[in-house]
C-alpha cells in the first residue's frame, strides 16, 4: 500500500478539465481541498506507474481509480491524505482523517449503538484524553469507504458495531447478520488501526481498514 499525506495545500502539477467540472462554482476552500487530496492520490499512483491519472467521482461519488488499482481518499481541516494499492494485493482500502474532538452528542444515536455508546463510556473513564466517540466515527467511515466498492451499497452507522483495542491500536467491525451481502462478500468482519494525535481538543485523529 502506498500512502502520501499533506498538511498544507498542494496545488503542483497539471489540472485536469474531467476533475475540475466538479468542483465549478464550488467554495474557493472546497475547491482546494478536491485538488490537494487528489494531488496526494497521484503521487501516491505513480508508485504504481500511473501518476497522470485523472480522478473522477462517479455517479454515487466514489472516486474512480486506474484499472487494476483500489483505494482511498480523505481531507479534513489542515489534512488530506491517499492510500492506493494493487488489486493483487489487496481487495479494498478505506482511510478516514478527523479532528480530535468529540462528536456532539445530540448525533450520538445516530452514529453509536447503544453497546458503543457505553463503551465510550467506559473508554472515557479509564482512558481520559481521547475522543472515543470521534474514533468510532472515524473508524465507521473508514469501513464505509472499505465497504463500498465491494459491495456499491451503502451502509447505516447503525449496521456496523466497532470494537476498540489500545494496546495495539487496532479496532475491528462486525457488520449486523442481517445485511446479507456482509456474508456474501466476505465482509462480516473487517480490521484496522487507529491513531490519535494528542488529547482530545488537539490535533487529528485517524483510522484505516485494508480487505485482504
Amino acid at each position: 500500500m502506498h500512502v502520501v499525506q499533506t498538511r498544507t495545500e498542494l496545488d503542483g502539477g497539471p489540472r485536469y478539465w474531467q476533475e475540475e467540472r466538479y468542483i465549478l462554482g464550488a467554495a474557493p476552500q472546497r475547491q482546494q481541498e478536491f485538488r490537494t487530496v487528489r494531488v496526494c492520490a497521484r503521487r501516491a499512483l505513480a508508485s504504481l506507474g500511473f501518476a497522470d491519472f485523472a480522478l473522477v467521482p462517479d455517479g454515487k461519488r466514489a472516486p474512480i481509480w486506474p484499472e487494476g488499482v483500489l483505494g482511498s481518499m480523505t481531507h479534513c481541516a489542515g489534512f488530506r491524505a491517499a492510500a492506493v494499492a494493487s488489486s493483487a494485493d489487496l481487495r479494498s482500502i478505506g482511510i478516514d482523517a478527523e479532528l480530535h474532538m468529540p462528536l456532539p452528542e445530540e448525533i450520538h444515536g445516530i452514529v453509536l449503538l447503544p453497546e458503543e455508546q457505553q463503551l465510550v463510556q467506559d473508554l472515557a473513564a479509564s482512558h481520559p484524553g481521547i475522543a472515543w466517540d470521534r474514533l468510532i466515527f472515524s473508524a465507521k467511515e473508514s469501513v464505509f469507504k472499505a465497504w463500498f466498492p465491494l459491495t456499491r451499497q451503502w451502509l447505516d452507522f447503525l449496521e456496523c458495531r466497532i470494537s476498540i483495542d489500545i494496546p495495539t491500536q487496532r479496532f475491528q467491525a462486525s457488520i449486523r447478520d442481517e445485511h446479507a451481502l456482509a456474508a456474501k462478500r466476505g465482509l462480516s468482519v473487517m480490521d484496522g488501526g487507529w491513531k490519535a494525535e494528542g488529547p482530545s481538543g488537539q490535533g487529528l485523529l485517524g483510522t484505516c481498514i485494508t480487505v485482504p
